[in-house]
C-alpha cells in the first residue's frame, strides 16, 4: 500500500494517467508475445546436451517471468487501490473495517506482490489480500506483527529480516532485501521486500510500510541461466582443450615433410628440383584442408613413405567423427598401415587387416581409405580401396578415375575381403589422391563432388611442373570454400 507520507495528496493526484498505464500494458503484452515466439523457436531447435541452447531458453524464461510480474503490477496500478484499503495517515488505520473472512488462501503463483503496514502507535497491522495469498494465510487469522513475522521464515533467514527491520525503525533506513517464507501449506517461496519508515509530525517513526513480492520463479530462472552459462563455459573449455590435443596429435602423426618430396631417394629428403634425370621417381606434395569450423578436427590423413625394397607407399583416408577420438583412431590406423606395409603386406590383404583392427577397436568407427604401392622400376601402381574415392590419373591433359577394385568401408563388415588392382603409369603422369569433404557442393547423390571438380582441372594439372604446383591448383579451386568437413589431397607426379 502507499506510504502515509503521501496522505495529504488527493487520490486524483496520486492516480497515474489511465492512458499512460494502458500504453505500458499494451507494450508489455507485445513484448511478452515476442518472447513467446523466440521461446517457441528455441524449443523447436533445442537439442539434448546443447548447453548454449539451454542457456538461450533459460534467458527467455527469465525475461518472461520479469514481464509477467510487470504485467500484474501494471494491472494493479490500472485498477487503483481496493475500496477497503484506507489512504489516510497511520492514526486512521484502526478505523478500517477488517477484510471479510475467506477460505484458506491458495498459492498465488509466481510474481504476486502485496503490501503491508505495521502501525507502531496502535500496534495495528494491515495486509493486502495479495499478501495473505502469498503467505498462504487466511485473513481471519489476522496479519502477523513485526515480532511474529520472523516465525514465517526459514531459520537461517530470520536474522536478515530482523536486521532490516531494526535498521528501518531505529536508523530510518529503507528496506530492500530477500528472504524465504514458509507458507501455511509448507511450500517455500522467495520474497523480495521493499519498504521504509513513516514519520509523524515530530519526526518520530510512526509506522513501517512495505511491498513484498514473490520472486521464487524469477530466482529459479536466474539460477538456471547461471547454471547453463557455467555449463556452456565449462564445455567450451573442454572443447578447446580437446581441440588442442587433437591438433597436436594430428601434427605428430601426419608426415613431417612440407613442400615436395621425392621417393624413392637414396639420401636425405630434399625438394625436387628437376625430374628429368630421375625416371620413375615420384615427386610428391600434399595438403590438409580444415573444415569451416575450427572445432571440427577430423580423422583424415595422407601419407607417403619409402619401403625397404625401394617401392613407395601412398595412402589417404579418414575416420568418421571429430576431435580426439577421431584423431587417436586415425593415429592407430595409420601406424598399423605403415607397419604392415613395411612388412611387405600387399594393399588388398593390408586393407583386410585394417578392417579387422577397426572392427575390434574399443571405440567402434567407420573409415575409408586408399592404399597404393608404387614400383618405380616398373612404374606400376598396385592399389586397393575401402569405400573411398578412387585415385585420379591425369595424362596428356585429360583425367579419369581409376576403376576401383571391390572394397567396403573399414569397420562395416567383419572379415571383409578387399580386392586390388594394378595400373601402369607413364612418365609425366599426375596421380591425385583425396579424401571426401573436399567440396561442399554435391552434383548428384551418387557422385563425389570433389572428384568431378578435380577432373575438370585436367588442363591445369598438365601445365603443372611439379607436384607442389599441382597442390596449388587444388588449393586455388577448393581452398577458399567453407567445407563442412576436413579433407586431404596428395599429388604424385611421375618423373620422366
Amino acid at each position: 500500500m502507499p506510504s502515509p507520507l503521501s496522505a495529504d495528496r488527493s487520490a486524483a493526484d496520486r492516480s497515474p494517467q489511465r492512458g499512460t498505464v494502458e500504453a505500458l500494458i499494451s507494450q508489455t503484452r507485445r513484448l511478452r508475445g515476442d518472447i513467446d515466439a523466440v521461446r517457441r523457436e528455441t524449443a523447436d531447435e533445442e537439442r539434448a546436451g546443447d548447453p548454449e541452447l539451454r542457456w538461450q531458453r533459460a534467458l527467455c524464461d527469465l525475461a518472461a517471468h520479469h514481464l509477467d510480474g510487470l504485467g500484474e503490477h501494471l494491472d494493479q496500478l490500472r485498477a487503483g487501490l481496493p475500496a477497503d484499503v484506507p489512504v489516510d495517515g497511520p492514526a486512521e488505520l484502526s478505523a478500517g473495517a477488517p477484510a471479510p473472512a475467506r477460505p484458506a488462501a491458495p498459492d498465488p503463483g509466481p510474481g504476486r506482490a502485496g503490501s503491508a503496514e505495521w502501525n507502531l502507535l496502535n500496534d495495528e497491522v494491515t495486509w493486502s489480500d495479495e499478501l495473505f495469498e502469498l503467505f498462504g494465510r487466511r485473513p481471519e487469522d489476522g496479519a502477523p506483527t513485526l515480532d511474529e513475522l520472523p516465525s514465517w521464515l526459514l531459520e537461517e533467514d530470520r536474522g536478515l529480516l530482523s536486521a532490516m527491520v531494526t535498521d528501518c525503525l531505529v536508523d530510518g533506513k529503507a528496506i530492500d532485501g530477500e528472504f524465504r517464507v514458509v507458507r501455511a501449506d509448507g511450500a517455500v517461496r522467495t520474497v523480495h521486500m521493499m519498504g521504509e519508515p513513516v514519520l509523524d509530525a515530530d519526526g518520530a517513526t510512526a509506522s513501517m510500510w512495505a511491498v513484498l513480492r514473490d520472486v521464487s520463479e524469477l530466482r529459479r530462472s536466474q539460477r538456471e541461466v547461471h547454471k547453463t552459462r557455467d555449463s556452456l563455459r565449462h564445455e567450451r573449455h573442454i572443447a578447446q582443450a580437446e581441440r588442442r590435443l587433437a591438433v597436436e596429435l594430428q601434427e605428430a602423426v601426419l608426415p613431417p615433410w612440407r613442400g615436395s618430396l621425392r621417393l624413392p631417394h637414396d639420401g636425405p629428403t630434399a625438394p625436387a628440383v628437376g625430374l628429368a634425370e630421375a625416371p620413375g621417381v615420384l615427386d610428391l606434395a600434399a595438403h590438409y584442408l580444415p573444415s569451416a569450423s575450427s572445432a571440427l578436427i577430423g580423422g583424415d590423413w595422407y601419407d607417403a613413405m619409402q619401403l625397404p625394397d625401394g617401392r613407395t607407399l601412398l595412402s589417404v583416408g579418414g575416420l568418421t567423427g571429430h576431435g580426439v577420438t577421431a584423431t587417436s583412431g586415425m593415429a592407430m590406423l595409420l601406424g598399423a598401415l605403415r607397419g604392415m606395409a613395411v612388412a611387405g603386406t600387399e594393399p588388398g590383404p593390408l586393407m583386410g587387416l585394417l578392417n579387422r583392427l577397426l572392427d575390434a577397436s574399443a571405440q567402434p568407427a567407420l573409415g575409408s581409405a586408399v592404399c597404393c604401392r608404387y614400383d618405380p622400376r616398373e612404374r606400376t601402381l598396385l592399389w586397393s580401396q575401402a569405400g573411398h574415392p578412387a585415385p585420379l590419373l591425369f595424362r596428356n591433359g585429360r583425367g579419369r578415375a581409376l576403376q576401383p577394385p571391390e572394397g567396403v568401408l573399414l569397420g562395416a563388415v567383419a572379415d571383409a575381403a578387399y580386392a586390388q588392382a594394378e595400373e601402369r603409369l607413364e612418365p609425366g603422369d599426375v596421380l591425385v589422391l583425396h579424401t571426401e569433404g573436399l567440396s561442399p557442393r554435391r552434383i548428384t547423390p551418387d557422385t563425389d563432388p570433389g572428384t568431378e571438380r578435380l577432373l575438370e582441372l585436367a588442363p591445369r594439372f598438365a601445365m603443372a611442373r611439379s607436384a607442389q604446383d599441382g597442390v596449388r591448383v587444388v588449393l586455388e579451386e577448393f581452398g577458399g570454400e567453407a567445407r563442412e568437413d576436413d579433407a586431404c589431397v596428395l599429388v604424385a607426379r611421375v618423373g620422366c
